[in-house]
């Protein structure tokens, strides 16, 4: 029977090129790092993040995170290294080297590098999925948002819902939009169907009533909760120039009766 030849050993140079070489065939960002240094990144790595490679390798791979992120994915490297386990898939976003921010998934797991235990980063860029569902939802906000005329000259408008400070600035952009060509003299806001009642909500009745004067329309807000007020005193805004009422009903027979 003939011998088998020995197995050649590889150097830990050979063996790094074969990693190098299969990460290459991916297509997806894939980061080799160790103690946070970046060790490797493969081509659709180095388009991703729109820098070369010798930029990017020796890189700290906690600097293309947002703020956000920064404390936990330095934290989760920690104890990737240190007890070999690593949490699943994660959305997070990246800062590329051209100064725009990637919505991604981020999925680590350890490996071996060589001679050396490091952990490879999978990214993959969802950044236009992201965009598609902040389109859908500012639609949702849109429509669920109705200017409901009730005589000339008069509509009502309830909100209802969440009223963070993204659907607030989306909603000053909105308001102003749809009362154009409804020859509106007075609106009525009713807020009673708002969930949250927080300092957003209270500089949001403030920026929406200043922009509705420049307008030249007139703002009754109804169904402002006493928690309200109260945060709008902690917020500094000043609510004495609202004109309010407690309900719709109160606020059309108001107009009415002044007309």
């Amino acid at each position: 029977m003939p011998s088998l030849s020995p197995v050649p050993q590889l150097s830990i140079t050979e063996k790094e090129e074969i990693y190098q070489q299969i990460a290459e065939y991916s297509n997806e960002t894939t980061i080799i790092h160790s103690n946070q240094k970046v060790l490797y990144i493969n081509q659709p790595g180095s388009d991703f993040f729109k820098a070369s490679k010798e930029t990017l390798i020796g890189a700290n791979v906690v600097d293309v995170f947002t703020e956000d992120y920064k404390e936990f994915i330095t934290e989760r490297i920690r104890t990737g290294m240190e007890d070999r386990a690593i949490g699943g898939l994660m959305e997070t976003t990246v800062r590329r080297f051209d100064g725009t921010l990637a919505d991604v998934e981020l999925y680590c797991y350890p490996v071996q590098y060589g001679e050396t235990v490091a952990i490879q980063s999978i990214i993959h860029d969802i950044s236009a999925q992201k965009q598609t569902e902040r389109d859908l939802l500012q639609l949702k906000n849109e429509i669920s948002t109705p200017i409901v005329p009730i005589i000339d000259g008069l509509a009502v408008l309830p909100l209802v819902g969440s009223v963070d400070g993204d659907r607030s600035n989306r909603l000053l952009d909105i308001i102003p939009q749809k009362i154009q060509g409804e020859n509106l003299q007075c609106l009525i806001i009713d807020v009673s169907g708002i969930y949250n009642i927080d300092k957003v909500v209270a500089e949001f009745l403030y920026k929406i009533d200043h922009i509705m004067r420049l307008l030249g329309i007139q703002l009754i807000f109804t169904g402002i909760r006493p928690e309200l007020a109260l945060k709008a005193i902690e917020a500094r805004v000043n609510f004495s120039q609202l004109t309010t009422m407690g309900t719709v009903k109160q606020a059309l027979k108001r107009h009415l009766t002044s007309n």
